[in-house]
């Protein structure tokens, strides 16, 4: 017996998913923060998964395109640095989902809702990928330790250590990447 599909038809009609810009879907918890403050504490960790989820993604470019004398060591180190990334994609997801929030984390949600710059599809050497590949980490880490202060004058201290974890780890991968560009 077949199994049912839709046609390409189907799926090409289908109505647009309605997720970004609607209000947050909430759930409940017996977190004893404020109702207010786990809003906007959630709004702050989905806010930094989109840029998480797009970081992600632009490190896995940089990583599949770099060419160049120094490839098979930046093509490891993109991707070392891709493996990390992914992990706080999960823990600021979860942490959302914790203050009974909804991890909007979608690859489309990401794209949509990220506010890191699109990857440079010109790159191709090794200088070109990194350059692109250091200007969005320190972006991505200057938008968390945004984080760190707005969720900690909410009263988050949770939240707070969340992205301190993260600033301190994209300090150490933003080192790594930028020894390759320093004389």
């Amino acid at each position: 017996m077949a199994k049912a599909t839709k046609s390409n038809a189907d799926i090409n009609h289908a109505p647009a998913a309605k997720t970004v810009g609607a209000a947050p879907r909430t759930f409940r918890t017996s977190i004893d923060l404020k109702p207010n403050v786990r809003s906007s504490c959630i709004a702050l960790l989905n806010a930094r998964l989109a840029d998480s989820f797009d970081l992600y993604s632009q490190l896995k470019q940089a990583h599949w395109n770099v060419k160049g004398m120094d490839f098979i060591q930046l093509h490891e180190l993109f991707d070392e640095v891709a493996e990390r990334t992914l992990v706080y994609v999960d823990d600021i997801a979860e942490r959302a989902i914790e203050l009974g929030g909804y991890a909007t984390g979608t690859a489309r949600m990401a794209g949509a809702s990220s506010s890191l710059p699109e990857y440079p599809t010109a790159a191709t050497n090794g200088q070109e990928h990194l350059t692109a590949v250091v200007e969005r980490m320190a972006l991505y880490g200057k938008h968390v330790r945004q984080c760190i202060d707005e969720a900690d004058d909410l009263g988050d201290k949770d939240t707070a250590d969340l992205f301190t974890e993260i600033s301190r780890a994209v300090d150490k991968d933003l080192w790594f990447l930028e020894a390759h560009l320093q004389a």
